[in-house]
């Protein structure tokens, strides 16, 4: 009686031991889904804990492409055996216990290899296993992949070793699916960052999104900027040549706005807009602001210089101002952009006529130094902070202060 009682407390005792080891291997898998940036560290969670609780030696995970199975992880670190089943893949066919997954969509086992006429699967010598267990990973009933675990005693693995794998096959469904829903919104936000400023597209796909495109205040530093003499070039231009100087007026500004952390409002044939400081917030704004001004000059003096060769006489012409705006979205239902509304917008446009070729015009904005960004062409230059709301003076910049 007594020896029965012992036997019986060590098998409640490796049965709780068991139990243990399976709810902490339950919860690895779930946290690596939680936490982990990638699908791959998931997948390899997975398969070493299908290997390690079902007592096997080896573990791989495959993952369907078309008619044939790829090893996407494993579990040992045998690279001579993930090489092999690289080189491998699996048909779907009764030659490999991954293929006779593939074909019936249910588990299969294999008690030994080298008993079953059917199976011819090489990677056996590289490996040595016996017995083999093949459990379907299915999503939205498509099987998508499959959990094959090895190891050399010649014996099937017990029911509640297959059920294991089955969670874990459940576990590697639930990662595959947020991995292809992550990567379908990272290829939507590129796809709309083509059409729209990457600032907004990231927005859109934010937690607060939805609410700054509703609306909200905020103190941007806004440019605008445009040709001179465009209008007359584009009344005699060819239209193949007026869309040529365009486009690479366009990509010229393009490569330089989101290097200085600027949100493209619109472009209006040659005028262009940009603000900073929102959607996204932008440390020293102004500053951004000056400095993409004169990287737009030095990128636009080389154009101008092609375009002379050609004939064509353009300048550019840049304006700045800072203050408060109202920020969001504008337009209506199928055709909205993110824009900024205000007297700093309008007075940014103003400014920029006014700025004379190969320099720009600006307000002095608040709480930044001339003396600290920028230097004016002359002492006789009209340069300094405006007194008041209503009463600005204007400056024309020519370049850095640390260039004088």
């Amino acid at each position: 009686m007594e020896k029965r009682e012992v036997r019986d407390g060590e098998e409640l005792a490796r049965d709780n031991e068991n139990l243990r080891e399976q709810q902490q291997a339950i919860s690895d898998v779930l946290r690596a889904v939680a936490t982990s940036k990638g699908l791959q560290p998931v997948l390899d969670e997975i398969v070493a804990a299908a290997k390690r609780l079902c007592r096997g030696e080896h573990a791989q995970l495959y993952l369907a492409e078309g008619d044939q199975f790829r090893i996407f992880s494993q579990s040992s670190d045998l690279d001579e055996a993930y090489d092999y089943a690289a080189e491998h893949p699996h048909a779907r066919d009764r030659t490999t216990v991954v293929g006779r997954v593939g074909l019936t969509g249910e588990v299969e086992q294999i008690p030994d290899v080298l008993a079953d006429a059917d199976y011819s699967y090489e990677g056996q010598r590289v490996i040595g296993y016996r017995a083999l267990l093949g459990v379907p990973i299915v999503l939205d009933e498509e099987l998508i992949g499959v959990i094959a675990v090895a190891r050399g005693d010649v014996e099937p693995f017990a029911d509640n070793h297959v059920e294991l794998v089955r969670t874990f096959a459940d576990q590697a469904a639930i990662a595959i699916a947020n991995a292809r829903l992550i990567n379908a919104v990272e290829r939507q936000r590129t796809e709309l960052a083509r059409f729209i400023s990457p600032a907004v597209a990231q927005l859109i796909s934010s937690e607060q999104g939805e609410q700054l495109l509703a609306g909200h205040r905020a103190y941007i530093t806004c440019l605008f900027c445009d040709l001179r003499g465009f209008t007359a070039f584009a009344e005699t231009a060819a239209p193949e040549e007026l869309l040529e100087v365009l486009r690479a007026y366009h990509e010229t500004l393009g490569e330089l706005i989101p290097a200085h952390e600027g949100t493209l409002e619109h472009f209006a044939g040659d005028g262009v807009m940009v603000f900073f400081n929102g959607p996204l917030v932008v440390e020293e704004q102004q500053l951004q602001a000056i400095r993409l001004a004169l990287a737009a000059q030095e990128r636009f003096a080389e154009l101008a210089q092609l375009w002379r060769k050609r004939g064509i006489q353009l300048g550019l012409g840049i304006g700045i101002e800072a203050g408060y705006a109202t920020l969001g979205r504008i337009g209506f239902e199928g055709r909205y952009d993110y824009g900024a509304l205000g007297p700093v917008t309008n007075l940014a446009s103003r400014l920029s006529p006014l700025a004379r070729v190969r320099s720009w015009s600006a307000n002095e904005p608040s709480g930044l130094s001339k003396r600290q960004s920028m230097r004016t062409p002359s002492a006789s230059s009209s340069c300094g902070v405006s007194a008041s709301p209503s009463r600005r003076t204007r400056f024309e910049v020519f370049g850095p202060a640390d260039s004088v």
